[in-house]
């Protein structure tokens, strides 16, 4: 029997007869949804009746909070539309940020966005901005231009030093959801410097978040091991550490890592880490760590890159060198694991099971032919080329680990996608505490999945295929997707800011 609920005169949807998931508590009950004013008002096990309520008919499907991703370099309408298509509803750039962050917001407000969207401060920018007299701009691709510039990654004077923290804080006090930090683009500075910057975090309240530099294994000769690094600061100082895609920065020794990481969580440090669910990475041609001299310790060979784009496969370290120093900018596809041999998948899939580790993408732009930064033709015209993980990241996760290998339950996927990488900014952003949860009064960011038909489509040859099984999704309680059909004219995301104690 259906029960009558007041809507008090407001517009209501309801998501009628799903499989409702709530990561926090870790349930999963079929019940309908009732969506007002932009949060969940009500979840009922008895089928609730509203005068002029929209009804969506959910049954059989899975219904959770949209995913939060963590670590995304889509500044884009077609990059977002391509997200929404893999379940995220908030997409935000914390591993590299933009700088400077209040002009970042800006433009992202006049354009419109699909889905929510935030930055953290850009420890590369900063440093460049202050070591180099590289004025930043707020965009991904000129920060990506000066990773090939040495004389900002060299250790700086202390004057030096204190000019960039003092940069990093006041983006922090302009609203930047923590500190950026890709240190394995200067990996040989001075570790004290690190510690500096999560000293300045944890003062603020806010977390940073990490592209570790070398390990130890790769270059005994580093000045501190990458992920060990990490570790010892949240240590040290208290800060909050986030360690950027274990998966490609640790390659083969990821069980050391997370060892190392697992000794951290237990002695009480906060640090969390992420992963995404493909044996190759995607970087800037002019990468430290892509370097002609560097590939042996990987064991990587110059036909391990592929230029994004062009598709050329660098036929050796002749060729490779001439491409870094044309555009050491140029986006590139490096093959770090082999994904058809079982026991490089094993690895990946190790990676994925960690406790708490959270699905991240690390998304790349999208990079067309005709150089235009964006689109808002759907279906995406073609010529577009990315990484394949900027539209399959969270749907190839759920399709290997609940779907083909059952090592996630359906909540557990939900707390790994949605849940934990929310807990991850509670601290810098009071917004985010009602997001990556499914309860009353929570955000109503959903996202509706067809489990038989949930899997990724993009690959390397055909990187912009949207992911299939997302039959609606909605942000901020508006729909982006209906009945697996895109929205056109939907832009309902909001930023989300930090908030400095």
């Amino acid at each position: 029997m259906a029960a009558r609920h007041d809507n008090g005169g407001m517009t209501t949807t309801i998501l009628r007869g799903g499989r409702v998931i709530d990561p926090a508590a870790g349930t999963e009950v079929v019940a309908d949804v009732v969506v007002r004013d932009g949060r969940v008002a009500a979840i009922s096990a008895v089928p609730l009746l509203e005068d002029g309520a929209t009804v969506v008919d959910v049954t059989g499907l899975v219904v959770g909070p949209g995913f939060v991703d963590l670590h995304s370099h889509v500044h884009s309408i077609a990059g977002q539309r391509l997200q929404a298509f893999d379940g995220v509803t908030t997409n935000l750039d914390l591993e590299a940020g933009l700088m400077p962050i209040e002009r970042a917001y800006a433009e992202a407000a006049a354009a419109g966005r699909v889905l929510n969207y935030g930055f953290s401060a850009s420890w590369a920018d900063a440093r460049g901005q202050v070591l180099s007299g590289v004025t930043p701009t707020a965009r991904f691709d000129s920060s990506t231009n000066l990773l090939g510039d040495p004389e900002w990654q060299r250790t700086s004077t202390p004057a030096e030093l204190a000019a960039w923290l003092d940069l990093l804080e006041r983006e922090l006090a302009g609203g930047a959801l923590g500190i950026g930090i890709l240190m394995g683009y200067a990996p040989r500075s001075d570790p004290k410097e690190y510690v500096e910057v999560a000293r300045l975090a944890a003062a603020a309240g806010a977390p940073t978040f990490t592209h570790v530099r070398e390990l130890v294994e790769a270059d005994p000769t580093t000045p501190i091991d990458g992920s060990g690094e990490v570790a010892l600061a949240a240590k040290e100082t208290g800060a909050a550490m986030h360690h950027c895609h274990v998966n490609s920065t640790s390659r083969r020794h990821v069980d050391r890592v997370l060892g190392t990481l697992d000794e951290a969580r237990a002695a009480g440090s906060r640090v969390s880490v992420e992963v995404y669910p493909y044996g190759m990475g995607s970087t800037s041609i002019g990468a430290f760590f892509l370097a002609p001299e560097r590939l042996d310790a990987w064991g990587l060979t110059a036909s391990s890159i592929v230029m994004l784009g062009s598709g050329e496969r660098i036929a050796d370290v002749r060729r490779l060198a001439e491409l870094r120093e044309q555009d050491p900018g140029a986006t590139c596809v490096v093959e770090f694991l082999d994904e058809r041999q079982e026991s490089d998948r094993e690895i990946l899939r190790r990676a994925l099971a960690y406790p708490d580790a959270i699905v991240a993408s690390d998304a790349m732009p999208l990079e067309w032919p005709d150089r235009r930064h964006d689109t808002r033709e759907w279906p995406l015209p073609p010529g577009a080329s990315t990484h394949p993980r900027t539209s399959g990241t969270f749907a190839r996760s759920l399709r290997l680990m609940v779907l083909e290998h059952g090592l996630w339950s359906w909540a557990e996927a939900f707390r790994r996608c949605s849940y934990l990488p929310a807990r991850v900014l509670d601290e810098v952003a009071p917004a985010m505490r009602a997001k990556g949860l499914l309860a009353p009064g929570a955000d109503a960011d959903l996202v509706v999945i067809d489990p038989a038909t949930l899997t990724d489509h993009a690959t390397v040859h055909d990187p912009t295929r949207p992911s299939g099984g997302v039959r609606h999704l909605m942000v901020g309680g508006t729909f982006v997707i209906r009945d697996g059909a895109l929205d056109l004219d939907a832009y309902p995301g909001r930023a989300v800011r930090g908030e400095v104690r």
